[in-house]
């Protein structure tokens, strides 16, 4: 044999490795490039709020539209803040939040520890039904939730928005803690009790840093839900100065004789947007392996 041919039979698996290493760059690139199309089409409504926060009435709706505000209008953050108390609204956003959070942190802890963990009569069907409320919409039960808050005399406070989340009204979030629960081996626990440990005990220090990722998980989801929450204090806070921010920006939408303040309005929705876009970068490692590895175990 020649060689030049035994160059060529030597030299082609090189060319073939190479050849499949160009197809792999080539793919990760194709889907870059569409990912990033596709976030940036995503970004476009949060870029279009943004810039609608910085201009002034007249020019949120002129046509042409300019999507860059020349010059921009920064006086429009501080004109919203002041129009409207939303100091007491910030410090009313954040009771219910934090208690909120707490409350359904718990509950639902407690609740998918004791489905993954313990047997009892009735455990699979009690579980199949808390997850058969997911397909229940919340306004079916709106009007006889509304009835029993009103005669509990509870309507025009924060009860309403907070207690019902100390009985695990999330059904995902006791899924998404169950499945966690059930990923960690039972040596764990035994190994705690041989310790000395109770059932408090291994709970709080051998079972919850097991799954700090799914906690963080579920604490992001509670958090975007009681901040974002607009339905809630509608229908049971009367009294202004209970208002919480989402409720707080429903005013600049106008009376009966007043046009609606656009600009003033799209600035407060960008201050409401930034918690939720901090918390977001600020756990996304957690967030996101929370919500990839449910489902791991059944």
């Amino acid at each position: 044999m020649s060689g030049q041919a035994q160059a060529a039979i030597l030299g082609s698996p090189s060319r073939a490795r190479r050849r499949r290493r160009t197809a792999k760059l080539a793919v990760r690139l194709v889907s870059y490039l569409v990912v990033t199309a596709g976030a940036a089409v995503l970004l476009v409504p949060f870029f279009w709020m943004v810039s609608s926060s910085l201009k002034e009435l007249k020019d949120v709706f002129a046509y042409p539209p300019a999507w860059l505000p020349i010059p921009p209008q920064w006086h429009n953050y501080l004109d919203a803040w002041r129009a409207v108390p939303f100091g007491r609204y910030l410090a009313n956003t954040i009771f219910v939040t934090v208690l909120g959070m707490f409350a359904e942190l718990t509950s639902c802890t407690l609740v998918a520890y004791g489905f993954a963990r313990y047997s009892f009569p009735g455990r699979n069907a009690l579980f199949f039904i808390l997850l058969s409320t997911m397909m229940l919409p919340y306004h079916v039960t709106l009007i006889p939730t509304y009835m029993i808050w009103r005669n509990l005399g509870l309507l025009n406070t924060f009860d309403p928005l907070v207690l019902p989340a100390w009985t695990a009204w999330g059904p995902f979030y006791v899924f998404l803690l169950r499945q966690f629960f059930l990923g960690i081996p039972r040596d764990l626990e035994e190994a705690a009790r041989i310790d000395g440990a109770n059932v408090l005990q291994t709970f709080g220090h051998v079972m919850l840093p097991q799954i700090k990722p799914a906690i963080l998980a579920v604490a992001v989801f509670a958090f975007r839900g009681y901040w974002n929450n607009f339905l809630g204090p509608l229908i049971y806070l009367n009294d202004m100065g209970k208002y919480t921010l989402t409720l707080g920006m429903y005013l600049f939408m106008g009376g009966v004789n007043e046009a609606p303040q656009w600009h003033w309005l799209m600035a407060m929705s960008t201050v409401l947007a930034l918690p939720m876009l901090v918390t977001f970068f600020l756990a996304q490692r957690y967030f996101i392996e929370g919500i990839s590895l449910t489902g791991l175990k059944g």
